[in-house]
């Protein structure tokens, strides 16, 4: 109904137009002398015309496509259309005087054409000026050069190295507009918009700079068939994470390359162009809507506040540093032993966040005496403990390494948390510390433990979270698929029946700072990951967002489980069992006591210390065999290495 009236108020304007051109016309032909009888004659025999001639206008321009374009939109292609159809209409117009036996001056008929233009094309373009007045710079568009790839040039020749890439336009907004110009606006790019996707039924059936709005996103496949098209760009950056999410499913069974503009958040005083696009991402069909937090509750112990990240350059700490800087805390101090990434993120946080005192600190936190002298020049009221050696297979292969780390490590920092009166400690821990089958996962449970008979005593607030992968972090599976897709493949997948939880980055980190918030003592909180995905869904996916079918144009290599791996991860032993908390999404275990022999070690003084100086003389199963004391549930040899890998 919407469109309808939107067409019945331009045919009425138009109508307008037309009675009036003729009056003015006529008014110009008898220099505005309106006494003249000439003038009145013809007068009379245009207002016995004008419903004819009103009706054949029309007539053509419907049949000319002047009511099914969007003109907020409108363009040079449109002010042609309006050249065209017009010159038609005032042709069809004579002919039907001249079979009436109605005449006007030759002269007048001539100037109607003009008048017309200018008119009929004036009311389009004036629609879309008084927009552009309404709402100044929503979405404009500059010009910008894209290098090509490595995957676009593989594209070309998976295409046969056509001329030019056919692109569907998922989403005719704003947005989507400004995405059309600008790639017909430069031809260097090779792309066309051959066809256009949304799900406004009032827009379906229109056209948008000349492109035709075919359907909604259910008929994604069936149309970039129907057009033979090779890439898909979604752009509709104000849509929920859900609504992108079932687009992107769609978009996968198709053959097409996919990319998107990123969200509203993004483009804020930014243009819209190329460059702007990304490829979609897993983390585009996985992503859960915004989580929501208690920004009360997190504002009342990190503003004003100092806080402390261990592994601040990693993945996890950086984006911890990102988000913990938006509560205002008076100062935070990124601890890693790397001095690169901890650089870049320090850049960064000074543009975006000028007015927080960000601190680098360059140390390991297994040097209890560094990290004392850290303590006792920033005298932390909050820490987040992520720093830890996280790799697998790497881990397995290092034992040693794994166990001064992960474990002397947090022991050093929940000693120096307790003797320095903090006020919060959040470790951060993983799904792999549940029932662990590595050296990783191991190491991190006897952290847990540690944390939670620290807590027993301590007048510092203790607290884990843990949670599953996390989607795009250092040495995660999406960017492994994708530098192998970009190569040419194969993607390596370890086992066709692997399953894992997954977490974007921002989502994990708001739900760590949230359970920080709701931390009493002594809590592992389960983050609520979503059902587990397969590996091999993931690689599929991948592959077919990037243009590619899988199998075909990109192998898919099973290449067996490593050392320590297993094919199925929990969030939760059994005797923890799980209770609700005041957020959907977080979940708190019960308190399970430390191992008999990890207790021993951790009632005499220096007792795991020395421990770990013993073992470091010793063997790497040596190593093994005594994680496994002091976490009884560690059994290494669940999973076989010869039966596939996790990424």
């Amino acid at each position: 109904m919407k469109r309808i009236s939107k067409v019945v108020m331009l045919m009425l304007g138009d109508a307008c137009c037309i009675i009036f051109a003729y009056i003015l016309a006529l008014l110009m032909r008898f220099e505005f002398i309106v006494t003249n009888s000439q003038f009145v004659s013809y007068l009379d025999v245009f207002i016995g015309a004008a419903l004819g001639l009103v009706a054949v206008k029309l007539a053509t321009y419907w049949v000319g496509g002047l009511y099914n374009s969007l003109w907020k939109y409108a363009g040079s292609e449109e002010l042609v259309k309006v050249l065209f159809v017009t010159g038609i209409g005032n042709a069809l117009a004579i002919t039907y005087l001249q079979f009436s036996q109605q005449y006007l001056p030759r002269g007048v008929n001539g100037m109607v054409l003009l008048i017309d233009i200018i008119l009929i094309g004036g009311l389009r373009m004036g629609y879309r000026m008084i927009r552009e007045y309404i709402y100044p710079g929503k979405f404009n568009v500059t010009h910008g050069r894209k290098d090509k790839s490595v995957q676009e040039s593989m594209r070309e020749t998976v295409m046969g190295g056509s001329d030019y890439i056919r692109v569907m336009m998922v989403g005719a907004g704003d947005a989507g507009a400004s995405m059309i110009k600008e790639i017909k606006l430069h031809p260097e790019y090779r792309k066309k918009i051959v066809v256009a996707i949304d799900d406004d039924k009032n827009k379906q059936g229109s056209r948008i700079l000349g492109v035709k709005i075919a359907g909604g996103r259910r008929d994604i496949r069936r149309i970039a068939r129907k057009y033979g098209v090779d890439e898909i760009i979604i752009a509709i950056p104000s849509a929920q994470q859900s609504e992108i999410r079932d687009i992107a499913e769609e978009c996968s069974k198709t053959r097409c390359k996919v990319q998107i503009l990123p969200g509203l958040i993004d483009l804020i005083n930014e243009t819209v162009t190329i460059n702007k696009l990304r490829d979609i991402d897993i983390e585009d069909l996985l992503g859960r809507e915004t989580v929501k937090v208690n920004l009360r509750a997190i504002s009342g112990y990190l503003e004003g506040r100092i806080v402390m990240v261990t592994g601040g350059g990693g993945s996890i700490g950086s984006e911890l540093c990102r988000q913990i800087c938006r509560f205002r805390p008076r100062r935070v101090v990124a601890v890693d032993i790397y001095e690169n990434t901890i650089f870049e993120l320090a850049n960064e946080i000074q543009g975006k966040f000028p007015d927080v005192e960000f601190d680098i600190v360059i140390g390991s936190v297994r040097d209890y005496e560094r990290m004392e002298g850290v303590f006792q020049r920033y005298k932390p009221h909050v820490v987040f403990h992520a720093a830890a050696h996280k790799h697998v297979p790497l881990m397995e292969a290092n034992p040693r390494e794994a166990i001064v780390n992960n474990i002397q490590g947090t022991k050093n920092m929940l000693d120096l948390a307790e003797k320095y009166a903090v006020s919060k400690f959040v470790l951060i821990s993983t799904d792999k510390a549940v029932n662990p089958t590595n050296v990783m996962g191991a190491t991190k449970r006897v952290g847990e433990m540690m944390l939670q008979e620290k807590s027993a005593h301590s007048r510092t607030n203790y607290a884990a979270v843990r949670f599953g992968n996390v989607l795009g972090s250092n040495g995660s599976v999406i960017p492994i698929f994708r530098e192998q897709i970009a190569h040419g493949g194969p993607v390596t997948v370890t086992h066709p029946e692997i399953c894992r939880y997954f977490m974007t980055i921002p989502e994990a980190i708001q739900l760590v700072i949230q359970a920080g918030a709701m931390a009493e003592g002594g809590e592992i909180f389960i983050l609520d990951m979503g059902d587990p995905v397969k590996i091999m869904d993931l690689a599929e996916k991948l592959i077919r967002l990037s243009g590619f079918e899988p199998r075909k144009d990109i192998e898919i290599r099973i290449t067996g489980l490593r050392p320590g791996e297993k094919l199925y991860e929990e969030l939760l032993l059994d005797e923890e069992g799980i209770r609700a908390t005041t957020h959907d999404k977080i979940f708190v275990g019960h308190p399970v006591d430390p191992s008999p022999a990890l207790s021993r070690l951790l009632e005499q003084p220096d007792g795991l210390q020395e421990s770990i100086r013993e073992i470091l003389g010793k063997t790497d199963e040596e190593a093994k065999r005594w994680l496994m004391d002091l976490v009884p549930n560690y059994n290494p040899e669940v999973s076989p290495v010869n039966e596939g890998e996790e990424n």
